[in-house]
């Protein structure tokens, strides 16, 4: 009941804010027909109901289950397995992410169709869900992670050299929508799973930093996408 509570006060002071400052320019300076002003609010509603009801969802059913799952692999002691199932789950779960689809649907709206959704969208689930298995690697072996995201930019910027002016844009922010309401806290619990059975609790703070690698694999697989169709 408390979670519900809760969840529902954060909700409430996200959304209301935009609201509030929306409907001051309404009736000030932009003066909306009345219809698009009902609109927005049912909207506002909606988004709000529908946030509740996701964010109660990751928190009784995909948090317990990120973290179960990576209990679970790193108990098999098999470290390809583990890097694979990273990998496959970092996929999966980018390919359901809204943040991803909202930005396939824009890009290739903007470009009309010169950059297909589906192949974006594939683009920016490949790169999360090879920088996901590079991530659980780095758990096992115990790599500082400041080495990996130093390597990761370097190669980033270099493509960028390389890669069509479009796409510079596009894969910096394919690389920020991954860190979207569903991937993040699936791969920060997958990540503590895996670092609670391998390390022991004292060291659970080794499955964070995550979500800075998986975010660097789609911009790195964007640019390359636009070097292929460069």
């Amino acid at each position: 009941m408390d979670n519900i509570k809760e969840t529902i006060r954060e909700v409430i002071l996200s959304i209301l804010p935009i609201t509030i400052i929306i409907t001051i320019l309404q009736f000030t300076i932009i003066w909306l027909p009345m219809e698009v002003f009902i609109q927005f609010l049912i909207g506002a509603l909606m988004v709000a109901i529908g946030l509740i009801l996701f964010l109660l969802g990751v928190s009784v059913g995909l948090q317990p289950v990120g973290e179960l799952i990576g209990s679970a692999l790193s108990k098999t002691k098999k470290v390809w397995m583990i890097i694979l199932f990273g990998f496959i789950l970092g996929v999966v779960v980018t390919i359901a992410e809204p943040d991803v689809r909202v930005l396939g649907t824009q890009v290739d709206s903007v470009s009309g169709g010169a950059i297909p959704q589906s192949i974006l969208i594939l683009s920016v689930a490949l790169g999360v869900g090879i920088f996901v298995g590079l991530a659980m690697l780095r758990i096992i072996l115990n790599i500082n992670i400041v080495y990996l995201l130093i390597a990761g930019y370097g190669i980033a910027f270099f493509l960028a050299a390389f890669t069509p002016p479009t796409f510079v844009p596009i894969s910096f922010d394919s690389g920020g929508v991954t860190t979207g309401p569903l991937t993040v806290p699936f791969i920060l619990a997958l990540g503590v799973g895996v670092a609670t059975v391998i390390r022991g609790k004292s060291s659970s703070s080794d499955g964070f930093g995550l979500v800075a690698l998986a975010s660097i694999g789609p911009i790195i697989s964007v640019l390359l996408l636009g070097v292929i169709y460069g």
